[in-house]
């Protein structure tokens, strides 16, 4: 009976113990429930056609709205769709191959820098950019390429050429957009990569500097399978945005200039600009969905290739 008795006791401690412990997640449990899921309600605009009523409430608005079915899709039969998606899936496909890249060779080599300050300085250089929002951004750009006073046409017109009037023409954005987001982003995945660098047990560096292996060897052997699991869950996060552009880097950045639609247009651009001229709430939740959806079924994906390949390093 004693024995039974304790075990008891012990179990109730257990609990408590746990529960005390998981009262510790309610912030981050009310913040995912009240800006995540609570919004998810929102996904019935996608199939109704959302008009103000009386009163002029969310509630009252969202039950008395018609059911148009699939009516909000009907964008995507728009002439614009095929431009529009392809930009999307084209600039994100080569950004992140890019980033991957960029962003590791970054991190090694800052992972090798002896002198601490130095270290800590390209650190923060290279992290700076990620907190400035695109409208600062877009005018660091226009600071080079205003046709009046930029940088650019301004050298171009010391020189007797005539100046680009960048904001106009098409040829040179696909390769200012990608500088752009590299400027901008690289630095925050560097960071997260030599975080996983750093993580490495060092014995294992030495036991290769012992079998004679140059400092490329260890980078390929040592550092490179090291930070692998990182590498793996970014590139899936990564792919499951596919769908997504940076809407700040699209709108700001060629300040919205109709002449360069043929390759700045992207979904989220797009269906800012036919809200903005219609109104039409249900179109751009129609397409927020159609994102999400394509979102998640590419994560699965993903990770059903990545569960293939190598189980540990897969999401679930």
């Amino acid at each position: 009976m004693n024995v039974g008795y304790g075990k008891v006791r012990a179990r109730r401690r257990w609990s408590w113990k746990n529960f005390w412990l998981l009262t510790m997640t309610l912030p981050g449990a009310i913040w995912l429930l009240l800006i995540r899921y609570l919004p998810m309600l929102g996904v019935v605009i996608s199939f109704k056609d959302y008009k103000a009523q009386k009163p002029n409430t969310f509630w009252n608005n969202l039950f008395k709205s018609e059911w148009v079915g699939l009516k909000n899709f009907q964008f995507l039969n728009s002439p614009a769709t095929l431009t529009m998606i392809r930009n999307t899936l084209l600039y994100n496909a080569v950004w992140i191959v890019l980033v991957l890249l960029i962003a590791v060779s970054f991190a090694v080599m800052m992972s090798e820098l002896k002198n601490r300050f130095a270290a800590k300085a390209y650190q923060t250089m290279m992290f700076f950019p990620y907190f400035l929002s695109w409208v600062v951004a877009s005018y660091f750009v226009l600071a080079f390429l205003d046709p009046t006073s930029g940088m650019i046409p301004s050298i171009q017109k010391s020189l007797g050429l005539k100046p680009t009037q960048f904001y106009m023409t098409t040829t040179w954005w696909p390769l200012i957009l990608t500088v752009s987001n590299l400027w901008k982003n690289v630095g925050y995945s560097s960071v997260l990569y030599l975080a996983a660098i750093t993580g490495i047990d060092t014995t294992l560096y030495e036991a290769a500097a012992v079998d004679g292996a140059s400092k490329r060897r260890q980078v390929w052997h040592v550092t490179l399978p090291g930070i692998r699991p990182m590498i793996i869950i970014l590139l899936i996060m990564s792919v499951g945005k596919i769908f997504n552009a940076d809407f700040g880097l699209f709108y700001n950045v060629p300040q919205n200039s109709g002449p360069l639609y043929p390759v700045t247009q992207v979904i989220d651009t797009y269906v800012y600009n036919t809200y903005a001229n219609t109104h039409n709430l249900g179109m751009s939740a129609a397409a927020g969905l159609l994102q999400s959806v394509v979102g998640c079924a590419c994560i699965v994906v993903t990770n059903l290739i990545v569960r293939k390949i190598d189980a540990d390093s897969s999401l679930f």
